[in-house]
């Protein structure tokens, strides 16, 4: 394999399963903080994407994705400007693995020489030059056939992060570059070891000789598939009858379920990276986090004098050390230290600062006792736009629906609600059994029970509707479409 050809581009994988529970109340199932603002004006997938958007070295990326975020994500690459080469629907998680096989088996089809640049789509990296020289050192070692990882040098003992031990450094022939120059800053792996505590964590940042494990890598297609038949045979069979199986949906390409069940659930690095003899890393200073508890918000944030980091309509009196973050509501804090507090429209965590981590304890909680807050905001995506819950009652319900230019609803009907749509702002097109009338800003229509109806947005500017819900059940499940412009069942 030769990475020097200049017509080779590394195909960028962006891993987008995660929920991301130890960021509620902001992350949640079906909105997770990959796709959230965070860290940045963009959301962190866009910001993961725009850092391989170099197009002297990066193809468009492949994105793998949970089914139920796959109209945001397709969104949010469409804002950007950066479509991406395809966008793949995993039925449920199975793990980095199986994605990282889906991933190679894509790519081998067109190019088996391919080079995957596998990105996790939730991480921050501050330093976007950094990790493009960081990822060039890589391809030499990847294209001589090397399983490459990016491991983090240490700043503190974080008792958060596996680690690799590093090893001897590349050289020889295999190294070779274009013009013979050897494989600079790239090291055997020695040992991938497991999450320390804060004493074992010290000897490693003291040592010197070790780095955090940062879920990045730069794979040949070739070698993972092949180190995969030997290490995790498993994985791969399922990933290959899932692609097999598989069926385009609009813009999206979807994994058998059935299939893709059958994969383990495992890590690629427990399935490949800690088994084979071909692992590889890079150590690099990148200004990385990967963004797994608030208290990493607070270390990247902008703090004032007082060390705070406030976001929204906060005011602090007497506070230090804390991370404060507002959506919707004025937020006060006085004499409070070292504390995360954020505040959603549904929601509000307060926690030590130093147990962050144990925001996760509070989720699980929360889905044990069938709560609809770890799942979902009262904003809720659609394809279409989006709606947001005002107020519920004894059989009625208001919500807020905004309707993209262009979008429409299904055509749908209900068996147990009637609606009430008042149109806001804009120019609705409604659909209601034979007719169909067009409703303006500050006028209204009824949809009575039973009744064949479908919203459209024939304007170019949103579409506002304020919509009451009136009946003996209104879940979102009462709806039978007949009709769908987005393949939704």
């Amino acid at each position: 394999m030769n990475n020097s050809s200049p017509e080779r581009k590394i195909l960028p994988v962006l891993l987008s399963g995660g929920s991301g529970s130890r960021l509620w109340p902001m992350s949640r199932e079906l909105y997770p903080k990959q796709l959230l603002n965070l860290c940045s004006d963009r959301s962190m997938i866009q910001d993961t994407a725009a850092r391989v958007a170099d197009s002297a070295r990066f193809a468009p990326p492949l994105v793998v994705c949970n089914q139920e975020h796959r109209f945001v994500i397709a969104e949010q690459f469409r804002a950007i400007g950066c479509p991406p080469r395809a966008i793949v629907l995993e039925p449920f998680g199975r793990n980095t693995a199986a994605a990282c096989a889906v991933a190679a088996l894509m790519a081998a089809a067109d190019d088996p020489d391919a080079l995957l640049l596998v990105l996790p789509a939730d991480h921050l990296i501050q330093d976007t030059g950094a990790f493009r020289r960081a990822v060039d050192r890589a391809a030499l070692a990847a294209a001589a056939g090397r399983l490459v990882t990016f491991g983090i040098t240490p700043t503190a003992p974080e008792t958060g992060y596996g680690y690799i031990r590093r090893g001897g450094a590349l050289t020889g022939p295999e190294g070779a570059g274009p013009e013979g120059a050897g494989l600079e800053g790239v090291f055997e792996v020695a040992a991938f070891v497991e999450k320390p505590n804060r004493a074992v964590a010290e000897g490693y940042l003291a040592d010197g000789g070790y780095a955090w494990n940062s879920g990045m890598f730069l794979f040949p297609a070739a070698v993972l598939l092949a180190e995969l038949e030997r290490h995790a045979p498993a994985v791969l069979e399922a990933a290959r009858a899932a692609l097999a199986a598989g069926s385009a949906d609009l813009d999206f390409f979807r994994l058998d379920p059935a299939a893709f069940g059958r994969a383990p659930d495992l890590a690629i690095d427990v399935a490949v990276m800690e088994r084979t003899d071909r692992a590889a890393v890079v150590p690099c200073e990148l200004g990385w986090t990967d963004v797994g508890v608030w208290s990493a918000l607070w270390e990247v944030g902008a703090r004032d004098a007082a060390g705070n980091v406030l976001l929204g309509d906060v005011v602090a009196e007497g506070a230090s050390g804390c991370y404060v973050r507002s959506e919707h509501h004025l937020t006060a804090l006085v004499g409070i230290e070292d504390a995360v507090v954020v505040v959603t429209d549904d929601a509000v965590l307060v926690a030590a600062k130093d147990r962050a981590q144990d925001v996760k304890k509070v989720v699980d909680r929360l889905k044990k006792a069938g709560r609809s807050e770890p799942v979902s905001h009262r904003k809720v995506h659609r394809p279409w736009g989006s709606y947001r819950s005002v107020h519920a009652g004894e059989r009625f319900q208001v919500k807020e629906l905004s309707v993209a230019p262009g979008a429409r609803l299904s055509l749908q009907r209900h068996h147990h609600r009637a609606e009430h749509w008042v149109v806001v702002n804009g120019t609705a097109l409604v659909t209601r059994g034979e007719e169909q009338v067009f409703v303006y800003e500050n006028q209204s229509i009824y949809i009575p029970i039973g009744a064949v109806h479908r919203l459209e947005n024939p304007g170019k500017v949103p579409l506002t509707i304020i919509e009451v819900q009136s009946g003996s059940y209104l879940g979102e499940d009462d709806i039978v479409r007949l009709d769908d412009s987005y393949g939704r069942g």
